[in-house]
């Protein structure tokens, strides 16, 4: 380990620092054969991008004390921010852009001073998390108090469903108090080069208003088209799923026992259908299927839309299929006609019009008292209607930059890695990055280092490509996994859930893994060789799973052995 600068040193090193990069002293770009170019503004660090990642990034170079007395800091974004800090929507309304934070996110923003400027009263904890397989109706429950997984408080709780509009406001009024960030919105980003005669190669961002900034570092947290990516000549690695995602607010009856805390998803053949808690009355849909069928579903009438998703938790899956057909082949169904056919299915597979399973007879609208019906629990409530104008639509890829260090550039977030949202974990690991680069930028001050080199910044892209690697694809073959109606390969899979279902301190792991345990009581380490080993039991059965089919115990069997290798082996797949 180097050893630490003397106070004088770093103090000397720091007042260099700071009026090198002061974002008030203004230069020229020099051409040596065409004269002067248009003026600049030096900075320390432009980050491009004002959604949650880069405003939680200009967050922490701010309430650091070190990082604020040193650097200067200006945020670019295309939108109009004012419009989100303006966002004041009623109690009962929601936005159908909702994330998942973990505790280990919670407790990067707790720290950092955030939270305190975020509506909690719009938020939910999620206590309970069930997903089932929608062919085998297999299924695992994570409960937080029996995994004995909490937050910061001591709560017993998973993560905190909380809209996007609600985390990014509360970050913009914490940056309200902090001088060295200079905010620029309604900013597009019109070029970026670098000058290499009188710059040493400090990039040059030519924005759609205003000067030229030159820093010393440029961040790219600017989505899956990220200008400074394209800028770095970083290439991306992925493909897109034939698929796209349903999101929408729904609206459904309180419960007169049960909490609205729980999470649900199921998994059917044409993608994951996840159900999560926002208030007592309110919860928000994710639903990834085909092209096609999501095309239909977001034009459709939204008491189709309604009637469709309480079908898709509850039915057979060979019924959920057929309904898919059926609306595809007939657009325009109406709703009668779609509730008749529910509800003959209903009666085709025995269930009794009253139970937890239906869905067509039990009035939505209506409270439900008394006590729930035997398994009730273990579904979604039933939906009432759809809050106006939040049904929407988005494509899903699956993308991974080679790199995220590129010359006096850096990728964060979307820029850096687009995942599948079957496991709501996108902004988790982008809050990731922007926690590690804060930690690395820090560190490089305080020894008097070059933000911008490519060595100071390589420990953030040792740090956090793997991480974000093991998870990227361990979702992804995931969802391979659940995408075949295999017989063989449903076998082989529900059995190595029923397994994983009882024990506990496998499920604990897998909870803390992806940020479930907050770090304040424990959450930092996590022994992966035993989900290995509990993985491990998925492959057993996909060897058993040969006596059925050779061909398709290879297909299971592949598929299980790579999340095998990808939580056990921390080299595998590893690019850069």
């Amino acid at each position: 380990m180097l050893p630490r600068p003397s106070s004088n040193i770093r103090r000397s090193l720091l007042c260099k620092l700071s009026r090198r990069g002061s974002p008030h002293v203004s230069g020229r770009l020099i051409s040596g054969s065409s004269g002067k170019m248009p003026e600049y503004d030096d900075c320390d660090v432009v980050i491009l991008g004002g959604g949650p990642v880069g405003l939680a990034l200009a967050s922490a170079l701010s309430s650091n004390d070190t990082l604020r007395n040193s650097l200067k800091v200006t945020l670019l974004e295309s939108s109009d921010l004012n419009r989100i800090r303006d966002w004041d929507p009623p109690p009962d309304a929601f936005s159908n852009r909702v994330v998942s934070l973990t505790n280990a996110s919670l407790d990067f923003l707790i720290e950092m001073g955030a939270w305190s400027h975020v509506d909690v009263e719009r938020t939910c904890p999620m206590v309970d998390m069930q997903v089932w397989d929608g062919v085998s109706d297999v299924r695992i429950d994570f409960n937080a108090a029996t995994l004995g997984i909490s937050a910061r408080d001591g709560s017993n709780q998973m993560a905190r469903i909380i809209e996007t509009l609600n985390l990014q406001r509360g970050l913009l009024r914490h940056l309200k108090k902090y001088t060295n960030v200079t905010l620029l919105d309604n900013t597009k980003v019109e070029n970026i080069f670098g000058d290499d005669i009188l710059s040493g190669g400090w990039p040059v961002v030519q924005p759609s208003v205003g000067r030229a900034l030159r820093a010393r570092l440029v961040v790219g947290a600017d989505g899956i088209k990220s200008v400074v990516r394209s800028y770095s000549k970083i290439d991306s690695y992925g493909w897109d799923y034939p698929a796209r995602a349903i999101v929408a607010t729904l609206q459904h009856p309180p419960r007169t026992v049960l909490f609205n805390t729980t999470a649900y998803q199921r998994f059917l053949p044409t993608g994951p259908i996840a159900f999560l808690p926002l208030s007592p009355t309110a919860s928000s849909l994710v639903w990834s299927t085909s092209q096609a069928l999501a095309a239909v579903l977001a034009k459709a009438d939204p008491a189709i839309l309604a009637s469709m998703i309480n079908a898709a938790f509850r039915l057979p899956e060979l019924s959920v299929r057929y309904l898919h057909e059926r609306l595809l082949e007939a657009p325009s169904i109406s709703l009668d006609d779609l509730r008749a056919e529910i509800a003959f299915r209903e009666k085709a597979h025995a269930i009794p019009p009253h139970s937890a399973l239906a869905s067509v007879d039990v009035q939505p609208n209506d409270t439900i008292v008394g006590i729930p019906d035997q398994g009730a629990e273990m579904l979604p409530p039933l939906v009432a209607s759809i809050q106006p104008g939040t049904v929407a639509s988005f494509p899903l890829r699956f993308r991974h930059a080679e790199s995220y260090v590129g010359s006096r550039t850096v990728l964060i977030g979307d820029a850096a890695h687009v995942m599948h949202p079957l496991a709501g974990q996108g902004l988790n690991l982008g809050l990731g990055d922007a926690e590690a680069l804060a930690r690395c930028v820090q560190s490089v001050i305080m020894y008097g280092g070059d933000i911008g080199s490519r060595t100071a910044l390589m420990p953030y892209s040792r740090e956090r490509y793997f991480e974000n690697h093991k998870i990227m694809s361990a979702v992804d073959k995931l969802h391979k996994l659940y995408a075949t109606t295999a017989p063989p390969v449903v076998w082989a899979r529900s059995t190595g859930v029923e397994v994983l279902n009882e024990l506990d301190a496998l499920k604990a792991g897998i909870i803390s893994a992806a940020g479930g345990q907050s770090r304040a009581v424990g959450g930092e380490s996590f022994p992966w060789s035993t989900v290995a080993n509990g993985l491990e039991a998925l492959v057993s059965g996909a060897r058993v799973a040969g006596a059925v089919g050779s061909g398709l115990k290879s297909v299971a069997g592949n598929i299980l052995q790579q999340l095998v290798r990808v939580t056990s082996d921390p080299g595998n797949n590893k690019r850069e």
